[in-house]
């Protein structure tokens, strides 16, 4: 029998207000972070596969790689943390990369595994607004484990909740916090993304969708607030040991609490012997590493500056990113240097416009703080591939910047604004190969990374994703950064 490729087209739903959104629901069940971090001791080590660097933003005192060398991945074992990131920067890369790049880390962390004795237990990081490439990633992480010899994968789990940027899934359907009001995903400008669009906000609908059919929205199981809440651990933990053959779960959270009965339910699951793999958003990353929420650092635990003035690098074009940014700019104390697009699509005028910024914002850096940014106006090619490809180009332009600028001048820190920009700037323009996430800089979002060793080392990298925070957001990190 065949079956269509897409489940039937979605119903807008609009707007609602968020006590809307939570009214009725069953109470919450409480979980300390300190029961999750009881039950995972000793246990399998989570290991982070961020497509992004993003990921990082609901974590403290975390390693971070942004290599996948066995030595580097054997010190990350050795570190005394429930978790850590590799970070593979796969939504900057087209479907075949992506998929070779997670072979690449999957056979060198089985290497670093076997000689640590530590076991590890995979998280394929996606976006909370559900860009990526699903089911891409998790079918190969899937494949070259069982090669590897790990066993087969009993299940998938789908756990896009982002709970400080009010991503937040209840009854399966995934809604986003907006000025307006909570909205459904699928009608946000996220799931119109050039490279990785779609149109359902229902979790079971869109897996259907985003695996053209080959998972239909009615065999994905779904974990609910309801079986979260009311039933708890043992209950969920059941649900995901009957899971075989990969088959995919979806599971809705609002709240931390909802994420920590998850984690428990994760914990028994595995130690009965399922093997699962997780596709998520950043909270699940929290929860599951048995950590609680943390007040984001002050300016004293930041430490002094060893430079006057920062440097902000603007990638993402995103509107709230636009929003950010001129409300930074109303606070002032900047100098500001635009990377034009179309100079940059121009080979003849590509290396002389980089040159010509990069100049001119290196000596701006040493009397004011310095933003510079990509055009705001989106230009993209005439399929996802090839506006892929422009994506890719810029950001190549504005790490060569950043490269250029901080040789000449050292910041008192660097702000990364955008996913693929913050992790071109950590690995081509920074240099950073191992990092501690110390923290964020706002409540729950905006990543600070403490660079282990390298050019970077004792400069304050922030990793700030394009989709979270209100508008005010950038100007309070600045705000923070130098106050110190």
């Amino acid at each position: 029998m065949s079956h269509p490729t897409h489940p039937t087209a979605p119903v807008p739903l609009g707007h609602r207000t968020e006590a809307e959104l939570l009214a009725g629901l069953p109470p919450v069940r409480a979980v300390p972070a300190g029961e999750v971090a009881a039950a995972i001791s000793g246990g399998r080590r989570l290991v982070v596969l961020d497509d992004d660097p993003t990921g990082t933003q609901t974590v403290a005192d975390v390693p971070v790689l942004t290599d996948w060398a066995v030595d580097d991945l054997r010190w990350a074992l050795r570190q005394d943390s429930g978790a850590f990131f590799v970070l593979t920067n796969t939504r900057s890369l087209d479907a075949a990369g992506a998929a070779e790049r997670n072979r690449q880390v999957v056979r060198a962390l089985v290497e670093a595994s076997r000689a640590e004795g530590v076991d590890f237990v995979l998280a394929s990081r996606g976006d909370s607004t559900l860009r990526g490439h699903f089911p891409l990633e998790t079918d190969v992480l899937a494949d070259e484990l069982a090669a590897a010899g790990a066993g087969g994968t009993d299940g998938v789990v789908v756990v896009p909740a982002y709970i400080e940027a009010g991503r937040l899934t209840v009854d399966s359907l995934h809604w986003m916090r907006t000025a307006d009001g909570m909205l459904p995903v699928g009608e946000s400008e996220f799931a119109r993304d050039a490279t990785f669009g779609y149109a359902h906000s229902r979790l079971p609908e869109w897996v259907e969708e985003k695996t053209a059919g080959r998972t239909l929205a009615v065999d994905v199981v779904r974990i609910t607030l309801d079986d979260l809440r009311v039933h708890g651990p043992e209950h969920v933990a059941g649900l995901l040991g009957a899971l075989r053959g990969g088959r995919t779960a979806v599971v809705d959270a609002t709240c931390d609490d909802d994420l920590r009965v998850l984690a428990l339910a994760c914990a028994l699951a595995e130690s009965r012997g399922s093997r699962l793999l997780y596709r998520v958003g950043p909270s699940f990353v929290r929860a599951r590493a048995g950590q609680a929420a943390r007040a984001p650092l002050s300016a004293a635990e930041l430490g002094a500056p060893a430079a006057p003035h920062g440097l902000i690098a603007v990638g993402s074009h995103v509107g709230l990113t636009t929003r950010q940014l001129d409300r930074l700019r109303e606070a002032g104390g900047l100098a500001e240097f635009e990377l034009d697009v179309r100079q940059l699509m121009d080979d003849e005028r590509r290396a002389a416009h980089i040159a010509e910024v990069s100049e001119a914002a290196a000596g701006a850096l040493a009397i004011q703080d310095v933003v510079v940014r990509t055009t705001r106006t989106v230009v993209t090619g005439a399929d996802a591939d090839a506006s892929l490809a422009i994506s890719r180009g810029v950001s190549a332009a504005l790490v060569e910047a950043v490269r250029a600028i901080t040789a000449t001048r050292t910041p008192a820190f660097v702000i990364a604004k955008g996913g693929i920009t913050s992790s071109d700037t950590a690995t081509e323009a920074l240099k950073i190969r191992r990092a501690w996430a110390r923290g964020t800089l706002l409540p729950g979002i905006v990543s600070l990374w403490e660079p282990v060793a390298g050019p970077a080392a004792g400069i304050p990298y922030i990793v700030f994703a394009g989709n979270v925070g209100g508008d005010d957001a950038l100007a309070d990190a600045v705000r923070l950064l130098r106050s110190r």
